[in-house]
């Protein structure tokens, strides 16, 4: 239903349906205004909190103004009028009509710290979304030099508020957020995401002792689900300590169903044949897309938490941080691939150097479509 704006409300910067904490604000500005007393109920209320911008500068003006005399307040409206002087200028549709309505709209005077509380919890509700939107702008950035410390260091901001938010609002039983939660962020694979996938594979046969320690990789990290089921032939060769060459590969992938009409035996061996750099930094790449693609997941549902207006500031911590423990997996892989180890004996480290990218057209046999991340 359509907002019909208050006789004096015309110059100010409401909205068609306002939302509830639209009510609240005016509710509390009423008491205030009726009662200035009533601002030590408030606390720890900012103008910061308040969803418009009107109502902050009215209430800056209530907290920064000495408060009337009880007995003369109610004789005359000195000082609402000296409290319109004070906030006009940082809110020019404000007006004296508008003073009085908020007057006339509050139900009880003495309910103000409801009200101020209803305040705060949308504000934590507008801060949470704000954080989720950066998290999410930050991972799909490709102009940052360091996508993957960016896009984590916004997912401590997120942890931070959340810390903060729940010293200031009390848990309480049912905390769980039964928002419905969008389907994960699909993970898009172009032919160069898809080529650095292969190219792991086939270092990854060259140099099987570099794989002893990728244990931070996943099949679950991979695009393709036919490279996931190759990387898990791979090590599983390797944590046998069986021998590793193109051929040992064909077999244990023989031995998992892997061969197709698509996908022929040679096709498979000239897939695992043409080692270029090494396989950490590979597998750094495809862990590092692999963060980033979660990092969107987590920031898509925790907007929707906050988007569902049901959801208490509780529970919209609560909600949050199980989404946040699903990046924090990820992030404790990526911090044990991406820490300094000795290179194996007769194998120089090329963790830092982007090695040549192959693009032989051995490397892209036909292969299964690719599939959403998670």
């Amino acid at each position: 239903m359509t907002h019909a704006p208050e006789p004096d409300e015309d110059a100010l910067d409401l909205v068609s349906a306002p939302k509830p904490v639209h009510y609240a604000e005016q509710a509390l500005l009423g008491a205030l205004l009726l009662n200035p007393a009533r601002l030590a109920d408030t606390e720890p209320l900012i103008a910061q909190h308040f969803d418009s911008h009107t109502h902050a500068a009215l209430f800056t003006a209530i907290r920064t103004l000495p408060p009337p005399d009880p007995a003369d307040h109610a004789k005359d409206t000195a000082w609402l009028n000296t409290v319109l002087e004070h906030a006009h200028p940082h809110a020019p549709g404000l007006n004296a009509s508008y003073l009085h309505h908020l007057i006339q709209f509050c139900p009880q005077p003495k309910h103000a710290a409801a009200y101020a509380q209803m305040i705060r919890a949308d504000n934590a509700r507008r801060i949470l979304r704000g954080h989720a939107e950066r998290l999410a702008s930050t991972a799909t950035d490709p102009g940052l030099p360091n996508p993957a410390a960016a896009t984590l260091d916004k997912a401590d901001d997120i942890s931070r508020v959340l810390d903060t938010l729940s010293e200031q609002f009390a848990p309480h039983p049912g905390s769980l957020p039964r928002t419905a939660l969008p389907a994960d962020v699909p993970r898009q694979a172009d032919e160069e995401d898809l080529d650095e996938e292969r190219l792991l594979l086939a270092t990854a046969t060259a140099y099987p002792a570099e794989v002893q320690q990728m244990r931070w990789l996943t099949e679950a990290d991979f695009l393709l689900p036919l490279h996931a089921a190759l990387w898990q032939s791979i090590t599983a060769l390797v944590h046998r300590s069986d021998m590793v060459d193109p051929v040992t590969v064909l077999g244990e992938a023989q031995h998992r169903g892997l061969l197709t009409d698509s996908l022929t035996p040679k096709d498979l061996m000239a897939l695992v044949s043409t080692p270029a750099g090494s396989p950490e930094y590979w597998g750094e790449e495809i862990l590092k897309r692999a963060l980033l693609a979660r990092a969107q997941t987590v920031a898509a549902r925790i907007t929707a938490y906050t988007d569902d207006p049901a959801n208490t500031p509780h529970q919209l911590i609560t909600g949050s941080r199980r989404a946040l423990a699903d990046l924090n997996a990820l992030r404790t892989r990526w911090n044990r691939a991406t820490t300094p180890a000795p290179a194996p004996v007769g194998r120089p480290s090329t963790r830092a150097a982007q090695p040549p990218r192959a693009t032989s057209p051995l490397l892209q046999p036909a292969l299964p479509a690719s599939r959403a991340h998670r």
